[in-house]
């Protein structure tokens, strides 16, 4: 079975015998005439067709455990690089819905109402400069430290962000 929360339930690797005659395969759509066949998502798959829906590994041979979320399925490798290792954005702890953009930092997840300066409270959009220090976020200018050289900011950890509009 395959959940769209971080817990992960097993995937369930049946026997083929005669027990499968006649199951179709969620993947190809073919009939299961397999010695062993998969259980994921309330379907039967083929072990070759039930596969991760961003690095394309057989999630059978691969681990006994995937994701779903927004139509996918997903490795947990995928799953954590995509949504984070709760799902949840790392400012307000809610649930981030699969469809939705968001922000991403040093491996932490936001909404896009959530990524804001710590200090002006502006919020923070694609192409905008930040820096990330000891896990929080300042824009530009407002950044611990950050005195003007020659009328260039000094800098710390900048990165420019990107909201994450290509899955895989």
């Amino acid at each position: 079975m395959v959940n769209s929360r971080v817990e992960a339930p097993t995937v369930a690797v049946m026997s083929g015998g005669g027990v499968t005659a006649g199951r179709l395969c969620a993947g190809c759509g073919d009939r299961i005439a397999d010695r062993f066949l998969l259980f994921s998502m309330e379907r039967y798959w083929h072990t070759r067709c039930l596969k991760c829906s961003c690095c394309h590994a057989q999630l059978g041979e691969y681990s006994s455990t995937c994701y779903s979320k927004g139509g996918m399925i997903l490795c947990k490798n995928d799953y954590i690089r995509l949504f984070g290792h709760s799902g949840a954005c790392s400012a307000c702890g809610q649930s981030i819905p699969a469809s939705e953009m968001v922000m991403r930092a040093q491996g932490n997840v936001y909404h896009l109402k959530c990524f804001t300066c710590a200090t002006c409270r502006n919020r923070l959009v694609p192409g905008d400069r930040f820096h990330y220090v000891n896990g929080t976020i300042f824009c530009e200018h407002d950044r611990p430290g950050g005195g003007l050289l020659g009328g260039h900011p000094t800098p710390l950890q900048a990165n420019s962000m990107m909201s994450d509009q290509k899955v895989c």
